[in-house]
């Protein structure tokens, strides 16, 4: 049976295909994160009127990214429950990747003036549309052909992708900090790190090339073809309750993820007066800690359940909410490192299960457009707003002490939405297909 509890292991082609994509995918998106904070504020922004003032400025354009993220997850969920996920996967990765290399190629402030930043945000907003489609069609290319005894690793490989881009970013940038001049960096150098990913893509999308649609989702798009289907409005109808409950599991886990690797390097730059090269050591360093523990994560998910280790990653988190800006304050290299880490492992213990668990919320034939409308909505109140409002709070307070209450205040309603949502470790993908009484309903009624 294509859903059935089973150890059937997806291919290493599949891992591969679902993993190596949204690393080049996740590559560019942070490399635009920490851009925009180190660069983007200076040669796009000059007339901010601070430092401060043109950093928030650049996570603006940041936030773009996010904002655009739902409407790619609404598109290719649509057609990706429709038509497949294989054709959408590698739109996304083309989408984003020439976006990438064109924001390498921009004239800044001083060269065409405001149409510099008109252009930027025009370039993220594209960015955003594919990585919003991305998250989604990754996610089920590898967990639909994997059994569901182990769901929780296979489904946390595109997860792991998330770290892997981001050490892939910072190792980057930190080399172009280290080779070159902060002159150099700022003149030109920085572009390299958006022109390199050109051969990055190539490569994700030849993988992406080579591999099928699961069977359990061909089985569901033939059924689907018999009748008219639009999984948005299925979803809105029969659905509305588990959407909402993943998008409260989604807030606490991405407004801490943006904390720690964005508004972290802003904090510790502006306010602690790290050097960016030492911020970008640190950072590298608990990226490769987050490689680890992701999957780790993911499997502990399939030992245990998804809710207990969804619920250790939020304690976690506020232990972290609580100490790490006092921490930070002390200057202390080790200090600094081991918060950052505890913040991602904190993010690991939500983020590595969190995959399986809402692909285990929705039946195949909406679940591309119902994780992808989960995560990427979430993602706009969540990691496109929490270093925009954090940066507001520092800016208007001069202190970290309201940043931290907004922090637990994420924790805490994700919190209520993992208390009343049910465990799914071990449900099978056909259960789930299997129409409910609700469903059948709303389907005479149409």
């Amino acid at each position: 049976m294509a859903g059935a509890t089973t150890s059937q292991r997806p291919s290493t082609l599949i891992i591969a295909a679902s993993t190596a994509g949204t690393v080049v995918e996740w590559y560019d998106f942070f490399i635009y994160g920490t851009v925009a904070t180190l660069v983007f504020g200076k040669l796009f922004f000059p007339e901010a009127g601070s430092e401060l003032v043109g950093i928030i400025a650049a996570l603006g354009t940041y936030a773009v990214g996010f904002i655009a993220r739902p409407i790619g997850g609404v598109i290719f969920g649509h057609f990706g429950d429709t038509l497949g996920r294989k054709k959408l996967l590698q739109l996304s990765l083309l989408m984003i990747g020439l976006s990438t290399v064109c924001i390498g190629l921009l004239p800044t402030y001083g060269v065409v003036g405001v149409w510099a930043p008109v252009m930027l945000v025009a370039l993220r907003f594209i960015q955003g549309i594919a990585l919003g489609g991305e998250w989604g069609g990754a996610v089920l290319l590898v967990s639909e052909h994997g059994g569901s005894d182990r769901r929780g690793l296979w489904a946390s490989f595109p997860q792991a992708a998330v770290p892997a881009g981001n050490i892939l970013a910072t190792a980057v940038l930190a080399l172009l900090s280290v080779t070159l001049s902060e002159n150099a960096f700022l003149a030109w150098g920085w572009r390299i790190a958006f022109l390199a990913s050109a051969a990055l893509v190539l490569l994700g999308y030849y993988i992406r090339m080579q591999v099928e649609d699961a069977p359990v989702f061909k089985e569901a798009l033939a059924k689907s073809a018999e009748n008219e289907h639009s999984p948005l409005r299925e979803i809105l109808r029969t659905h509305k309750a588990t959407l909402l409950k993943a998008m409260g599991i989604r807030l606490g886990e991405n407004t801490l993820y943006y904390m720690v690797v964005s508004f972290s390097i802003t904090y510790l730059k502006v306010v602690v007066g790290t050097e960016t090269i030492h911020i970008l050591e640190l950072m590298l360093l608990a990226h490769l800690l987050h490689l680890v523990a992701v999957p780790l994560c993911g499997y502990l998910s399939d030992k245990w359940g998804r809710k207990p280790v969804i619920a250790a990653g939020l304690v976690v988190s506020v232990a972290w909410a609580i100490t790490t800006f006092s921490i930070f304050d002390s200057g202390r290299t080790a200090a600094i490192l081991s918060a950052i880490m505890l913040g991602l492992i904190a993010h690991a213990l939500m983020y590595g299960s969190q995959a399986a668990f809402f692909t285990e919320m929705f039946p195949t034939r909406m679940r591309y457009t119902g994780i992808s409308i989960a995560a990427q909505v979430t993602s706009i109140v969540a990691g496109a707003l929490a270093p925009i409002i954090a940066g507001a709070l520092l800016a208007w307070y001069g202190g970290s002490i309201p940043i931290t209450a907004y922090v637990l205040l994420a924790i805490a309603i994700s919190g209520v939405a993992v208390a009343v949502t049910r465990e799914t470790n071990g449900v099978s993908y056909d259960a789930l297909d299997v129409p409910s009484t609700r469903e059948r309903a709303g389907s005479h009624a149409d």
